[in-house]
């Protein structure tokens, strides 16, 4: 059983159905400004902080020692498109707060940087598990496995309700009961 990237994989789910969410707000004339501010948590501590620290701090490294490069191939495509996702989110986040305080053009620049997060994840997600996780899956023995498995359940640990992942699970499942988005789990 290959017990970590089935871990990532049940992540990817819930990522996918926030991008979900996503696309339809950008479908609407007017955003609910609390709804991106949710967006925008659910990314930085949930798909950002948890999800890509599993994979930065713990997977990668551990196929850098399998023989993969930090500077090229799929591990540095990877990171690569982590960088560019955290670049959309800022600009999201940044164009919240013009809008806010009255720019009517920030929702255009919010929309744009929104969808390019929808088309770099939908991408990176389908990279992640079709090949990265598949490569992950015959250089790493189960013991291995069971061990990267252990330290992403270590991650995954919050003292509190709203920070951990039952929590986040909880905010995207609303999100998408609120725009219809249906639960594919």
């Amino acid at each position: 059983m290959k017990t970590a990237t089935a871990n990532l994989e049940n992540d990817h789910v819930h990522i996918l159905r926030l991008i979900e969410v996503m696309e339809v707000i950008t479908q609407q004339p007017e955003p609910n400004v609390e709804h991106l501010e949710t967006i925008v948590g659910l990314i930085r501590n949930f798909a950002d902080g948890l999800h890509h620290k599993k994979e930065e701090d713990l997977l990668f490294p551990k196929l850098v020692e399998k023989g993969f490069s930090f500077e090229a191939g799929p591990v540095a495509v990877m990171m690569q498109d982590h960088v560019e996702g955290r670049k959309f989110v800022k600009g999201i986040a940044d164009n919240i707060l013009a809008y806010k305080e009255g720019s009517r053009q920030a929702v255009g620049e919010i929309y744009r940087n929104m969808f390019g997060y929808i088309e770099l994840l939908r991408a990176h997600i389908y990279k992640e598990n079709h090949v990265l996780f598949r490569m992950a899956d015959n250089v790493l023995m189960e013991e291995e496995q069971n061990v990267l498995l252990g330290e992403f359940t270590k991650l995954e640990r919050c003292p509190d309700e709203e920070g951990s992942v039952a929590g986040y699970l909880k905010q995207i499942e609303l999100l998408g009961k609120n725009y219809n988005i249906p639960d594919n789990n």
